[in-house]
């Protein structure tokens, strides 16, 4: 027998494989911010900011006194309802992958689950900054126009440090509801957490810390509402202050929070 001899020429070329681009890390985030707004609840939710915010801070006008026209009035004014539903907003957009069952589509496009509560927790601090820059707006064109009516000085009485606190406060209440969000994976029982943290806790706190001396001193550096409320009141300047605040963020948003994400990663999406 002889060997046939084929030329290199004549051998047919493997078909080049066609190699899979992850999905980029911007395209997500645009896709994650669609979809915080793209459902009915986060529609109103986005509707109710847009219209609370004026309200509150126009109510200002009608029930304030000359003293109370002032921008920082206004801006916590135009904030408040802004604090209580951005929270909720980063909560329904963890959750709204096992209540509203998209997540067989999400997790199927994009294996990797650490990339789309990447890109949650991206569009969840975009959408806290805007809202944010919303209050800011609105504050200042109550507080020009709460002088003009009221025949006073404009006051423009925050500082540069007590904005970036005022930020920060409304990025850490996202936060905690990002976390719930991760942890729970339920909108109703997420939201229940979140009002249970944020009004019945820290009474309880409180009273603890009045019927036992003990936990008077414990007590800032468990609270999560004690340090909110010093951020939104721009008085957390000390290295101790940063410390509680540091403290309660550890425990109330941190530890709950990184468990939560190794759940996430092995749990099963019906």
């Amino acid at each position: 027998m002889t060997a046939t001899i084929i030329p290199p020429d004549t051998i047919e070329a493997e078909p080049a494989r066609r190699t899979a681009q992850p999905i980029p890390a911007t395209r997500l985030v645009k896709v994650e911010l669609r979809k915080m707004f793209n459902t009915r609840s986060g529609f109103w939710m986005l509707i109710s900011i847009g219209a609370l915010s004026p309200i509150s801070a126009g109510s200002l006008l009608v029930l304030g006194v000359n003293s109370d026209v002032t921008y920082q009035n206004f801006v916590r004014a135009s904030g408040f309802p802004m604090s209580v539903i951005l929270p909720i907003i980063a909560i329904l957009a963890v959750t709204g992958e096992w209540s509203q069952r998209s997540g067989l589509t999400t997790f199927t496009l994009v294996p990797s689950r650490e990339r789309v509560i990447g890109a949650k927790a991206i569009a969840t601090l975009l959408v806290g900054l805007g809202a944010v820059s919303v209050a800011f707006a609105v504050g200042a064109l109550g507080n020009v126009a709460g002088s003009a009516l009221a025949g006073v000085d404009t006051a423009w009485d925050i500082s540069l440090s007590m904005a970036l606190q005022m930020v920060l406060y409304n990025l850490v209440g996202m936060a905690f509801g990002f976390a719930l969000g991760v942890v729970l994976r339920n909108s109703a029982a997420a939201i229940v957490g979140y009002f249970v943290a944020s009004l019945v806790m820290p009474g309880i706190l409180a009273l603890l810390a009045q019927v036992r001396s003990w936990f008077e001193d414990l007590q800032p550096w468990i609270d999560w509402h004690y340090t909110q409320v010093a951020l939104l009141d721009g008085a957390t300047n000390t290295v101790k202050e940063w410390a509680m605040l540091g403290s309660t963020t550890m425990i109330w948003i941190v530890l709950p929070l990184v468990p939560g994400l190794l759940s996430l990663r092995r749990s099963e999406v019906k």
